[in-house]
Protein backbone atom coordinates (compact mmCIF):
# COMPACT_ATOMS: atom_id res chain seq x y z
CA UNK A 1 0.00 0.00 0.00
CA UNK A 2 0.95 2.94 -1.12
CA UNK A 3 0.28 5.59 1.30
CA UNK A 4 1.49 8.85 0.06
CA UNK A 5 -1.16 9.20 -2.99
CA UNK A 6 -4.77 8.09 -3.33
CA UNK A 7 -7.92 8.52 -1.98
CA UNK A 8 -7.67 8.70 2.35
CA UNK A 9 -10.59 6.23 2.23
CA UNK A 10 -8.54 3.48 0.58
CA UNK A 11 -5.61 4.20 3.23
CA UNK A 12 -7.99 3.78 6.07
CA UNK A 13 -9.23 0.62 4.31
CA UNK A 14 -5.68 -1.11 4.27
CA UNK A 15 -5.30 -0.08 7.86
CA UNK A 16 -8.38 -1.43 9.08
CA UNK A 17 -8.08 -4.68 7.11
CA UNK A 18 -4.50 -4.40 8.80
CA UNK A 19 -5.69 -3.85 12.35
CA UNK A 20 -8.09 -6.54 12.03
CA UNK A 21 -5.16 -9.18 10.96
CA UNK A 22 -2.70 -7.74 13.61
CA UNK A 23 -5.56 -8.66 16.52
CA UNK A 24 -5.92 -5.17 17.73
CA UNK A 25 -9.72 -5.27 16.19
CA UNK A 26 -12.60 -7.72 16.93
CA UNK A 27 -15.70 -6.68 14.71
CA UNK A 28 -16.53 -3.47 14.43
CA UNK A 29 -14.47 -2.13 18.00
CA UNK A 30 -13.18 1.08 16.76
CA UNK A 31 -13.26 3.85 13.95
CA UNK A 32 -10.88 5.90 11.40
CA UNK A 33 -10.67 9.14 9.93
CA UNK A 34 -8.84 11.23 7.68
CA UNK A 35 -8.69 14.60 6.42
CA UNK A 36 -8.88 15.27 2.84
CA UNK A 37 -6.22 16.81 1.19
CA UNK A 38 -6.52 20.22 0.72
CA UNK A 39 -9.72 20.79 2.63
CA UNK A 40 -10.69 20.89 6.20
CA UNK A 41 -13.14 17.66 5.54
CA UNK A 42 -12.08 14.70 6.88
CA UNK A 43 -13.92 10.67 6.03
CA UNK A 44 -14.75 8.68 8.93
CA UNK A 45 -15.97 5.24 9.47
CA UNK A 46 -20.14 4.95 8.73
CA UNK A 47 -21.85 3.54 12.01
CA UNK A 48 -21.51 -0.39 13.00
CA UNK A 49 -18.99 -0.81 9.69
CA UNK A 50 -16.37 -3.71 10.38
CA UNK A 51 -12.75 -2.78 9.95
CA UNK A 52 -11.86 -5.54 7.54
CA UNK A 53 -15.15 -5.35 5.14
CA UNK A 54 -14.51 -1.43 4.24
CA UNK A 55 -14.84 0.26 0.68
CA UNK A 56 -15.24 3.91 0.00
CA UNK A 57 -18.77 3.44 0.60
CA UNK A 58 -18.10 2.27 3.73
CA UNK A 59 -17.28 6.16 4.84
CA UNK A 60 -18.77 9.52 5.48
CA UNK A 61 -17.38 13.22 4.70
CA UNK A 62 -18.05 15.26 7.64
CA UNK A 63 -16.87 19.21 7.61
CA UNK A 64 -15.04 20.25 10.41
CA UNK A 65 -16.08 23.55 11.05
CA UNK A 66 -19.93 22.75 11.32
CA UNK A 67 -19.99 19.21 12.02
CA UNK A 68 -22.01 18.96 8.53
CA UNK A 69 -22.33 15.59 7.00
CA UNK A 70 -22.29 15.26 3.24
CA UNK A 71 -25.56 14.84 1.61
CA UNK A 72 -24.71 12.17 -0.60
CA UNK A 73 -24.00 10.15 2.25
CA UNK A 74 -25.55 6.71 2.29
CA UNK A 75 -24.91 5.73 6.23
CA UNK A 76 -24.86 7.50 9.59
CA UNK A 77 -21.01 8.30 10.79
CA UNK A 78 -20.09 6.24 13.56
CA UNK A 79 -21.33 7.11 17.11
CA UNK A 80 -17.83 8.52 17.96
CA UNK A 81 -17.99 11.62 15.76
CA UNK A 82 -17.55 13.84 18.23
CA UNK A 83 -14.62 12.07 19.18
CA UNK A 84 -12.70 12.95 15.89
CA UNK A 85 -14.33 16.63 15.36
CA UNK A 86 -12.68 17.54 18.79
CA UNK A 87 -9.81 16.40 17.98
CA UNK A 88 -9.27 18.06 14.50
CA UNK A 89 -10.50 20.87 16.21
CA UNK A 90 -7.84 20.98 18.59
CA UNK A 91 -5.37 20.06 16.67
CA UNK A 92 -5.01 21.22 13.46
CA UNK A 93 -1.89 19.64 12.93
CA UNK A 94 -3.29 16.24 12.87
CA UNK A 95 -5.15 14.68 9.61
CA UNK A 96 -5.82 10.73 10.86
CA UNK A 97 -7.12 9.34 13.65
CA UNK A 98 -7.18 5.60 14.45
CA UNK A 99 -9.66 5.26 17.04
CA UNK A 100 -9.64 1.15 18.38
CA UNK A 101 -10.67 -1.08 21.31
CA UNK A 102 -6.95 -3.02 21.41
CA UNK A 103 -7.20 -6.63 24.22
CA UNK A 104 -3.61 -5.76 25.49
CA UNK A 105 -3.98 -1.96 26.02
CA UNK A 106 -7.18 -2.01 27.54
CA UNK A 107 -6.44 -4.96 30.07
CA UNK A 108 -3.52 -2.83 31.59
CA UNK A 109 -5.70 -0.05 31.61
CA UNK A 110 -8.49 -2.10 33.83
CA UNK A 111 -5.92 -3.42 36.12
CA UNK A 112 -4.59 0.40 36.33
CA UNK A 113 -0.89 -0.85 35.08
CA UNK A 114 0.89 1.82 32.91
CA UNK A 115 2.29 0.93 29.69
CA UNK A 116 6.43 0.81 29.25
CA UNK A 117 7.64 2.16 26.36
CA UNK A 118 10.64 -0.12 26.57
CA UNK A 119 12.25 -0.16 22.64
CA UNK A 120 13.33 2.79 20.36
CA UNK A 121 10.47 1.73 18.14
CA UNK A 122 8.10 2.44 21.14
CA UNK A 123 9.82 5.87 22.32
CA UNK A 124 10.37 7.60 18.73
CA UNK A 125 6.68 6.62 17.69
CA UNK A 126 4.50 6.52 20.87
CA UNK A 127 6.28 9.53 22.95
CA UNK A 128 4.08 9.65 25.63
CA UNK A 129 0.63 7.44 26.45
CA UNK A 130 -1.79 9.17 28.27
CA UNK A 131 -5.17 7.98 29.93
CA UNK A 132 -8.51 9.31 30.39
CA UNK A 133 -10.73 8.83 33.08
CA UNK A 134 -14.24 6.84 31.64
CA UNK A 135 -16.48 8.62 30.02
CA UNK A 136 -20.07 6.78 28.35
CA UNK A 137 -18.93 6.46 24.46
CA UNK A 138 -20.55 8.60 21.54
CA UNK A 139 -20.59 11.63 24.26
CA UNK A 140 -19.45 15.51 24.24
CA UNK A 141 -17.76 14.87 27.49
CA UNK A 142 -15.77 11.81 26.33
CA UNK A 143 -15.18 13.61 23.05
CA UNK A 144 -14.14 16.94 25.35
CA UNK A 145 -11.51 14.97 27.57
CA UNK A 146 -9.92 13.46 24.77
CA UNK A 147 -9.13 16.30 22.72
CA UNK A 148 -7.96 18.20 25.75
CA UNK A 149 -5.50 15.32 26.95
CA UNK A 150 -4.22 15.96 23.21
CA UNK A 151 -3.59 19.50 23.35
CA UNK A 152 -0.07 19.36 24.13
CA UNK A 153 1.46 17.49 21.05
CA UNK A 154 0.08 13.84 22.78
CA UNK A 155 -0.63 11.22 19.99
CA UNK A 156 -1.67 8.64 22.21
CA UNK A 157 -4.38 8.56 24.30
CA UNK A 158 -6.00 5.66 26.10
CA UNK A 159 -9.92 6.28 26.98
CA UNK A 160 -10.41 4.33 30.26
CA UNK A 161 -12.57 1.03 29.96
CA UNK A 162 -13.38 1.81 26.47
CA UNK A 163 -10.11 2.14 23.53
CA UNK A 164 -7.35 4.98 22.47
CA UNK A 165 -7.36 6.50 20.09
CA UNK A 166 -3.78 7.63 18.15
CA UNK A 167 -3.22 10.48 16.13
CA UNK A 168 -0.73 11.46 13.26
CA UNK A 169 0.00 13.82 10.79
CA UNK A 170 -0.94 10.99 8.44
CA UNK A 171 -2.50 7.74 7.86
CA UNK A 172 0.67 5.76 7.72
CA UNK A 173 2.03 7.57 10.62
CA UNK A 174 -1.14 6.63 12.71
CA UNK A 175 -1.13 3.02 11.58
CA UNK A 176 2.33 2.88 12.93
CA UNK A 177 1.27 4.21 16.12
CA UNK A 178 -1.87 2.18 17.30
CA UNK A 179 0.29 -1.06 16.46
CA UNK A 180 3.47 0.31 18.03
CA UNK A 181 1.12 1.09 21.11
CA UNK A 182 -0.37 -2.18 21.69
CA UNK A 183 3.45 -3.80 21.21
CA UNK A 184 4.66 -1.85 24.21
CA UNK A 185 1.08 -3.46 25.69
CA UNK A 186 1.64 -6.91 25.13
CA UNK A 187 5.48 -6.67 26.37
CA UNK A 188 4.58 -5.09 29.64
CA UNK A 189 2.14 -8.06 30.26
CA UNK A 190 4.25 -10.41 29.25
CA UNK A 191 6.14 -8.85 32.11
CA UNK A 192 3.65 -8.74 34.55
CA UNK A 193 3.15 -12.70 33.90
CA UNK A 194 6.95 -13.30 34.51
CA UNK A 195 6.65 -11.24 37.50
CA UNK A 196 9.20 -9.33 36.57
CA UNK A 197 7.14 -6.04 35.45
CA UNK A 198 8.81 -3.39 38.30
CA UNK A 199 11.75 -4.61 36.87
CA UNK A 200 11.10 -4.12 33.41
CA UNK A 201 13.39 -0.64 32.45
CA UNK A 202 12.30 1.75 30.25
CA UNK A 203 13.95 2.93 27.15
CA UNK A 204 17.50 4.08 27.77
CA UNK A 205 17.15 7.92 29.23
CA UNK A 206 19.62 8.98 26.18
CA UNK A 207 17.51 8.02 23.47
CA UNK A 208 14.49 9.93 25.31
CA UNK A 209 16.67 12.86 25.64
CA UNK A 210 17.44 12.91 21.97
CA UNK A 211 13.80 11.91 20.78
CA UNK A 212 12.83 15.48 23.10
CA UNK A 213 15.73 17.82 21.45
CA UNK A 214 14.57 16.31 17.68
CA UNK A 215 18.44 15.09 17.58
CA UNK A 216 17.06 11.66 16.69
CA UNK A 217 15.56 11.07 13.53
CA UNK A 218 14.86 7.68 13.42
CA UNK A 219 14.26 4.51 15.98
Amino acid sequence: MNYSDGDPRDQLTHVGSEVVRAGLVVGSGGNLSARGPGTEDFWVTAAGAWLDRLERSAFVRVRTADAKIAADASHPPTSELPLHLAIYRRRPDVAAIVHLHPQAVLLLDALREPIRLVTTDHAFYLRRIVTTPFRLPGTAELADEAAAATADGTNCVILSHHGCSVLADSVELAHKRALYLEEAARLTYQALVLGRADALPACPPEFLRAVETGTQTTA
